[in-house]
């Protein structure tokens, strides 16, 4: 098993969303931690760098399904049950790093990590339909860090490759939100 530290490098602004609305100002707000500072769960980024191997994987004929399965546990679909069902990879959370978090923290300066992006339906004649306002919260664009540990090590290779397929994180990606590139880190500090 092994380990990978990778980050994510935001080009644009990103809305990676909590559920939750702020009601008349914003319909759907970023997910946050304790601190009121943005991140990416860990839950997202498996899904997604699940997505990048197999799609790689399926064009190089490198791994089969069932070594898949053992990193990353058995697709939502499946109806079958098993003990490893999660797999063995663990994904963290991706995070701002250490330092940059305490001085924005130290600040109060977590506000300027946010910004409201509205848009409305148009209709044939021009005209905005009722009731179509929407506005969402979006980060600033930014560089995200995160790991993944228990790797079995035949999908390490594979995922090394991979990664760099993901191009954008989040709502609204087909409108210019989430651009990104994904970047394995060797050695250094977080």
């Amino acid at each position: 098993m092994s380990s990978i530290k990778y980050s994510i490098h935001f080009y644009s602004s990103w809305h990676c969303g909590s559920g939750l609305s702020a009601g008349a100002d914003v319909d759907a707000l970023v997910i946050k931690d304790k601190d009121g500072l943005p991140y990416i769960p860990g839950k997202t980024l498996k899904g997604l760098v699940r997505e990048a191997v197999e799609d790689y994987a399926a064009l190089s004929g490198t791994l089969s399904q069932e070594v898949l399965n053992k990193a990353f546990g058995l697709p939502a679909n499946t109806d079958k049950t098993d003990d490893n069902m999660s797999g063995t990879a663990f994904f963290t959370n991706a995070t701002l790093n250490e330092k940059e978090a305490k001085a924005i923290v130290g600040n109060r300066a977590q506000e300027y990590l946010y910004k409201k992006v509205s848009s409305t339906a148009i209709d044939d004649e021009g005209i905005a339909d009722d009731n179509s306002l929407r506005s969402i919260e979006t980060v600033v664009p930014c560089t995200l860090h995160a790991a993944i540990y228990d790797l079995p090590h035949d999908v390490e290779e594979v995922l090394e490759k991979s990664i760099g397929l993901i191009h954008h994180i989040g709502m609204n990606r087909s409108r210019g939100l989430g651009r990104c590139d994904f970047k394995i880190e060797k050695g250094g500090e977080r």
